[in-house]
């Protein structure tokens, strides 16, 4: 005798997929040093898959412009330096986010949670350098800058569809040109400044709004 046993399932997601909405602010060796301060605006597109109720696979591109303004900083010496830069960045980040609750998007009811996101990211920019009269000049290139992103943040199902979070998010990024600082061109090395034995940094600050769907996984007997 044959068993088959078949089930349907409904109000049962897997999937998001939704905006990030929030702003930037840089570290490096131009501006300020605050870590979380936004002063760009930063939008874009996240995509999650829930693999469990404690961990889920995500990606994200995001766009922002990272600045920088001797004239905020609290140091004294880069205020009489008065170096700024602005450069546009394209971000694209995957890895892993672990919840610190069960967040069970399959079970009913409002559901909330902390939760921490690493990963590897790459960021698109163009290289600029300082000439010596403290000029922000382009070289008229771009690179690909690679960071290790390090994302806290609380997220809330605001309805059966709808996931609602809040995250601060800092990039340490394998690269110290982001800024102007250190020079893509050889050529120019000798207009370098700052600590060269310390990358650059950069800080999310907002929210995602995400859509989820799917169908619950199935496992049926014969």
């Amino acid at each position: 005798m044959f068993s088959i046993s078949l089930c349907f399932t409904s109000n049962a997601q897997i999937y998001e997929i939704g905006v990030f909405a929030g702003g930037s602010n840089f570290i490096g060796d131009v501006g300020a040093t605050d870590y979380i301060a936004p002063n760009q605006t930063a939008i874009g597109a996240v995509f999650k898959w829930n693999r469990s109720p404690r961990h889920s696979f995500r990606a994200s591109i995001i766009f922002t412009d990272l600045e920088g303004r001797d004239s905020k900083s609290s140091d004294p010496r880069r205020v009489q330096r008065n170096y700024s830069f602005n450069n546009s960045i394209v971000e694209i980040s995957a890895g892993m986010e672990f919840t610190f609750w069960d967040f069970d998007l399959h079970s009913s009811g409002p559901k909330g949670t902390p939760y921490l996101y690493t990963g590897i990211s790459v960021a698109h920019h163009d290289n600029y350098f300082f000439q010596s009269n403290g000029t922000y000049t382009s070289e008229n290139t771009s690179s690909w800058a690679y960071g290790l992103p390090m994302a806290i943040g609380y997220k809330q199902s605001i309805t059966n569809h709808l996931v609602l979070a809040g995250e601060i998010g800092a990039r340490y990024v394998f690269s110290d040109e982001l800024d102007g600082s250190v020079p893509d061109d050889v050529a120019a090395e000798s207009l370098s400044f700052g600590n060269t034995n310390s990358n650059d940094w950069y800080v999310f600050t907002g929210f995602t709004l995400t859509y989820t769907f799917g169908r619950r996984p199935c496992y049926c007997n014969f």
